[in-house]
């Protein structure tokens, strides 16, 4: 393949979302660096609070970036040009190749008017205006690597959407790349999925849908085989794998409160504590939040103990409490409020019990906030546990700092539009520190070993627990061995042959037609 000018490439979508697609990619794009393949990861258009900056200050979806680290290449805007960061439920910002270009609601993004200029019709939305940049992204990678795996976004069969659709079979037909669908089993139904996506695709599109792939299975596989050969002679595609259902599989998610690294590292570390005492770390669920994967790494030590809370009441035994980053600071704020939390805080920081802001969760915790930007709510109290004042720039900060804390290296990444003023306390991270309350803008900063270890022991000893951090604990070594175990999913369960013939040379010729197809 690494003799090829252009490269070849296959589309994951998924019956649903959450079917397993990034799980999917990642583990295709691990098998195939492990065969000696250049190959890189896409997605044309990602929904998602969890973001990371590439080296070029660029910010990508973290799934997409996690991918990238999959298949052992730097991750680039390139890989996932278009993102979508929602801020409520009718509209999001729009990062266009790495960089924050506005606000769009939903109707003006995928039709209609509602676009970032009000009151102008934009004909079939936003989104079909970007099919060229991000068709052009692809192949700027089709010309470096020897394959791109793309992930798609919910399912091909939106019917309702596919008229400016631009991920899913929007980019299979402009890139002419063979689609797999991937049914999550474990829902129930897959079969009908598998038939209904198909059928409801138009004669051009369902001549791309190569086949299917059953995720999280449970069982004896034999048990499947006939309705398989039944789902091949109604449609005239293959199933291309059964993936078992394993623990703690899975990369960054897109959203939610699933935060599949941290929930596998816990599951994989089975030694006890090495002190007497585990920590008890309490994770507010502040609404929009962003980078909650921020916590992967607490969780991946063992004897901590990782839970989001959104009652006061669950504070109370906490040993750390972490305010983590959020897409809507003031809204965040009024949460904390409401419930109770924020007075829960605030007794916290005057008993000495340890907190830490990271971003948003840091600006919440300063003196005031001054947003004409992201709230618009202009000037606003914080919670008066930092001696720091916020003002929200229209610029957003996108940066990859490296700095020092607590005698260790630490390296993080910045997404912020909030500037913070520092007026006292002691530095922590281009934040600060006053007692037990810490706050910092860096995200990732827990993954530097060296630092986390000696965080855990300054939280251990404000709380008067027994706790001692396990002094080989690798993060990022952690992270290297899951998705070693997707590349191995896909190895062993997979007909990797056939895989490998779709991304070379394209979907089956004469796959047929399975009515009724698109409206």
């Amino acid at each position: 393949m690494s003799g090829a000018k252009r490269g070849g490439g296959l589309l994951v979508a998924g019956t649903t979302s959450d079917a397993g697609k990034s799980v999917v990619t990642a583990g295709i794009c691990r098998w195939l660096a492990r065969q000696g393949v250049k190959v890189a990861p896409f997605k044309a258009q990602n929904m998602s609070l969890n973001s990371f900056v590439t080296r070029e200050g660029a910010e990508i979806g973290r799934a997409q970036a996690m991918q990238a680290q999959a298949a052992r290449v730097e991750p680039t805007a390139l890989m996932n040009p278009v993102l979508l960061k929602p801020g409520s439920d009718r509209s999001s910002q729009v990062v266009l190749l790495g960089k924050p270009v506005g606000e769009m609601s939903a109707r003006g993004f995928f039709g209609g008017s509602g676009g970032a200029s009000p009151g102008k019709a934009l004909h079939g939305g936003r989104q079909e205006q970007l099919l060229g940049i991000v068709t052009d992204c692809l192949e700027q990678l089709r010309g470096t690597y020897d394959a791109v795996i793309c992930e798609g976004a919910g399912s091909p069969a939106e019917i309702n959407l596919r008229r400016t659709d631009i991920v899913n079979m929007g980019i299979a037909r402009a890139a002419r790349f063979p689609v797999v669908v991937v049914g999550d089993i474990d829902r129930g139904g897959v079969f009908a999925s598998f038939f209904g996506t198909t059928a409801l695709l138009s004669p051009e599109d369902q001549s791309l849908i190569a086949g299917y792939m059953v995720n999280k299975f449970r069982g004896d596989v034999s048990l499947l085989e006939p309705g398989m050969e039944m789902l091949r002679g109604l449609t005239g595609r293959s199933t291309y794998g059964v993936l078992p259902f394993r623990h703690g599989l899975g990369i960054d998610e897109e959203d939610g409160l699933r935060v599949s690294l941290r929930g596998a590292v816990r599951e994989s570390v089975v030694a006890p504590p090495v002190g007497e005492d585990v920590l008890r770390v309490a994770v507010c669920a502040v609404p929009l939040m962003s980078n909650f994967t921020d916590v992967d790494a607490l969780a991946a030590e063992p004897g901590v103990v990782v839970r989001f809370v959104d009652r006061a009441e669950e504070l109370a035994d906490a040993d750390l409490v972490v305010v983590p980053g959020t897409r809507g600071t003031v809204k965040a704020l009024e949460w904390l409020r409401e419930r109770g939390i924020a007075d829960a805080l605030a007794r916290r920081a005057a008993e000495g019990r340890p907190v830490l802001g990271i971003c948003g969760g840091f600006q919440v915790l300063g003196e005031h906030i001054e947003d004409e930007v992201e709230s618009k709510a202009g000037s606003v109290a914080g919670l008066g546990l930092l001696p720091v004042r916020v003002r929200f720039a229209v610029e957003k900060t996108l940066a990859r700092p490296v700095g020092s804390a607590l005698g260790e290296p630490v390296e993080g990444y910045e997404i912020h539009h909030g500037v913070a003023e520092v007026l006292g306390g002691e530095a922590f991270l281009d934040g600060c520190r006053v007692g037990s309350v810490w706050g910092t803008h860096w995200h990732g900063s827990l993954e530097s070993d060296g630092f986390r270890r000696a965080f855990l022991r300054e939280v251990a000893s404000a709380a008067g627990r027994r706790f001692v951090p396990a002094a080989d604990t690798s993060f990022a070594a952690l992270r290297e061995e899951q998705l070693d175990l997707l590349g191995d999913l896909i190895a062993e369960h997979a007909d990797t042959d056939a895989l490998l013939r779709l991304i070379e040379g394209g979907a089956p010729v004469g796959l047929p037609f399975l009515p009724p197809g698109a409206p």
